[in-house]
């Protein structure tokens, strides 16, 4: 489900003073780095990634399959870093 507007300007609000906790380097999209970012994502609904890319269409490709991979939702893209969001899970009650 999309989000409105004024979620989208909380979640950016929030995520003005996050650091990258996710860097995609010259070695493109690994399973590490998708390993990296799902554990990332499991512990915050709300993460800054850094694409160290200097092509536009590359560093916007390998944004767009990170989206697709990780079911998250960019917010905010600024030059090389952009700004997720994937609602958390919810546990359901009684389970472990």
């Amino acid at each position: 489900m999309p989000l409105k507007e004024f979620q989208r300007k909380s979640l950016r609000r929030r995520g003005h003073n996050l650091k990258p906790v996710v860097t995609v380097g010259t070695g493109g999209l690994t399973n590490a780095v998708l390993a990296e970012l799902e554990g990332a994502l499991s512990h915050h609904e709300l993460i800054k990634i850094k694409i160290r890319t200097e092509n536009r269409e590359c560093r916007n490709a390998m944004l767009q399959e990170i989206l697709d991979r990780s079911e998250t939702i960019i917010i905010q893209k600024i030059g090389n870093v952009a700004l997720l969001y994937r609602a958390a899970k919810k546990k359901k009650i009684g389970s472990i």
